[in-house]
């Protein structure tokens, strides 16, 4: 007797294998589509080019010279991607002359010694000297007028390891380097993950044993960033305001906004970042009033329209502010269909352009609701989307809960210190969100789980990613990926090929997606399974020989555990190859199989490079074989 395997779309996890039937369970680099899983597209680096630290945050628009750019902010530069190319645009802190004769060498060591009364900078910042002539040996002016990453030593020293090693000559014209060095300091930088902050200013007044502060933790570095015509606009979290001139050049460091010809009251202190498709309105959203240069985290701030240096409110302008009344941070911003979503830490805020003189009115939309990080909401086909700490969530005019077939086992393997890391992704051309975060005994993100609004179905898996944007300027979503070991990154096209090519060598993507148990009839049977018709196809693929391993694991009974398939004669999986070279179907016709149970599980996994594929509806041949059989 054949029996057909239509299993139901979406992997449930929501409670037991058994409970479950005739559903999909597990799932790892596997989507849906029309109701079948198939393999994730594969995913290729732009260039072999790389960024230094770790990337939170993508924002794409084309010039009008044709330059289609996209800004990458990692916890340690500011980059902007073109042709393969990062270029550093990181805004500077501060330059100046400092110390005469600054550096000092020690013979047979690469590390400098630097004095520059009250730098102000911290360990792993970044400096650039320039006019500084040689220490007369192997520390030559061409060695030391370069870009150095410093460990700080005290508020005037520090040092940075110089790309040539010091020798006695060196040594004996310690200090030098002149007196007309400049050291100019870009930004400071920041953490890549969240950690414990001991000291004073860790935790509130009172916390903590006297002399040593409390425990509390440090903010990760996350840039907002939007265009401006063909300028860009960005910031991180803290931060003030910073502008970029397209027409100035790629090699060109951004600027304080406050700089600018006719800045008037410009922020100066800031959580995100934004400009408004409606009107063009520059907005800073958690950020010091006029006056001020305490940063409320509740008060929203936009400049006068089409314009990014007047934000003095006046009868002539249309520059204004709001407070928010609802929660105490806000935490994320979406721009949806005529109205900007904003996030505070328990309320959702819709924000409508009115026109002087209100200009842009507040309307609390739902309270009592969360959203896990700055990254975690996004807007997909008018709906947005985005993850709370303990639920997911969707607002498609009124706020909802949305339908979670994974909420506990997602929430029961999470690292939720490391919560500030999540973000979520839309892949637009296979209706998806993607949110990627950290396991529970992670510290970086492995951990992604989809959701397909068009078929209402969920599935998870494993991938490294640190942020990803589906911008419909470029042919591919792009993601961004992290190397710990050289302490870099590189943007990676998705959905393109069947390999994983992120070093510039392919090699296989290992996807796997395991079933629910089914029954045998009823139940109250054992049936022999001695074939099966697999209805794969491997369409799409690079391979000459395409193939995935299809498994039977039988059970005496649902907790039972998993019968040896060895004990009953025969193999329990089979691998199915492309015999066919049919272009509408590409599959075996036929694997033969030994396996007795009462419930079984289906699972189909592929290794191999340049394989992907699609499972239609397989089938088994079974026959009844008794009420009793061996475990």
């Amino acid at each position: 007797m054949l029996k057909k395997l239509a299993l139901k779309p979406g992997v449930n996890k929501e409670n037991t294998r058994y409970t479950n039937e005739n559903g999909w369970y597990e799932s790892d680099k596997v989507r849906f589509r029309q109701g079948t899983p198939e393999k994730i597209g594969g995913w290729e680096r732009i260039s072999a080019a790389t960024f230094l630290g770790v990337c939170r945050s993508l924002w794409n628009w084309v010039t009008l010279g044709f330059l289609n750019l996209v800004g990458v902010g990692t916890n340690l530069k500011f980059y902007i991607e073109s042709g393969g190319a990062y270029n550093d645009i990181t805004p500077i802190r501060a330059s100046s002359t400092i110390n005469a004769n600054p550096f000092v060498a020690t013979n047979g060591s690469a590390t400098i010694t630097v004095t520059d009364t009250s730098h102000g900078a911290i360990t792993g910042d970044f400096v650039t000297f320039s006019g500084a002539v040689s220490l007369g040996g192997n520390i030559t002016a061409t060695v030391l007028n370069a870009e150095y990453q410093i460990t700080v030593l005290t508020a005037n020293t520090y040092t940075f390891t110089a790309s040539a090693t010091a020798n006695a000559t060196d040594a004996s014209g310690s200090p030098g380097g002149g007196a007309s060095v400049v050291a100019a300091y870009q930004i400071s930088v920041g953490p890549a993950i969240v950690g414990p902050f001991v000291g004073w200013g860790g935790g509130t007044w009172g916390e903590g044993v006297w002399g040593t502060g409390g425990t509390s933790l440090s903010s990760i570095r996350i840039w907002s960033q939007n265009n401006f015509g063909q300028n860009l606009i960005f910031s991180y979290r803290g931060s003030a305001i910073y502008y970029w001139d397209a027409a100035s050049g790629l090699t060109t460091r951004g600027v304080l906004v406050s700089s600018l010809s006719g800045a008037s009251d410009v922020p100066t202190v800031q959580n995100f970042i934004f400009v408004s498709d409606t009107s063009r309105f520059v907005f800073a959203f958690g950020c010091n009033d006029i006056g001020s240069g305490t940063l409320n985290p509740m008060l929203i701030r936009w400049s006068d329209q089409e314009s990014v240096v007047n934000w003095t409110p006046a009868a002539t302008n249309q520059a204004g502010s709001v407070v928010l009344s609802h929660g105490s941070e806000i935490i994320a911003v979406v721009q949806a269909r005529q109205e900007i979503v904003v996030f505070t830490d328990s309320s959702i805020y819709s924000l409508q352009y009115q026109g002087p003189p209100v200009v842009w009115s507040s309307q609390l939309l739902g309270d009592n609701i969360s959203i896990i990080s700055p990254s975690a909401a996004v807007i997909a086909s008018g709906v947005v989307y985005w993850m709370g700490v303990d639920k997911f969530y969707k607002y498609d005019g009124r706020v909802q809960t949305l339908r979670c077939d994974l909420l506990r086992f997602i929430y029961q393997d999470i690292n939720l210190v490391q919560s500030a890391q999540v973000f979520a992704g839309t892949n637009e051309g296979f209706n998806e969100v993607w949110w990627f975060y950290c396991s529970a005994t992670s510290t970086a993100i492995d951990l992604y789980a989809i959701y397909n609004y068009a078929e209402d179905v969920w599935s998870y898996g494993t991938l490294s990613r640190t942020a990803w944007l589906d911008s419909g300027l470029r042919d591919y979503p792009l993601a961004a990926t992290y190397n710990s070991t050289t302490s870099t990154g590189n943007l990676v096209n998705h959905e393109y090929g069947v390999n994983n090519n992120e070093t510039g060598t392919p090699v296989a993507i290992n996807a796997s997606i395991g079933s629910a148990e089914f029954d045998i009839d009823d139940g109250d049977h054992f049936g022999f399974v001695w074939r099966m018709l697999p209805d794969i196809t491997f369409r799409g693929s690079d391979a000459v020989s395409p193939q995935v391993t299809m498994t039977l694991i039988p059970m005496q009974n649902s907790g039972s555990g998993y019968n040896n398939p060895v004990s009953v004669g025969g193999n329990s999986s089979a691998t199915v190859t492309r015999t066919s070279t049919s272009v509408i179907e590409q599959f075996t016709g036929q694997v033969y199989v030994r396996v007795r149970g009462r419930q079984m599980i289906l699972q189909v996994e592929s290794s191999q490079l340049g394989c992907t594929w699609q499972l239609g509806s397989p089938r088994i041949d079974i026959k009844q074989d008794g009420r009793r059989g061996n475990s």
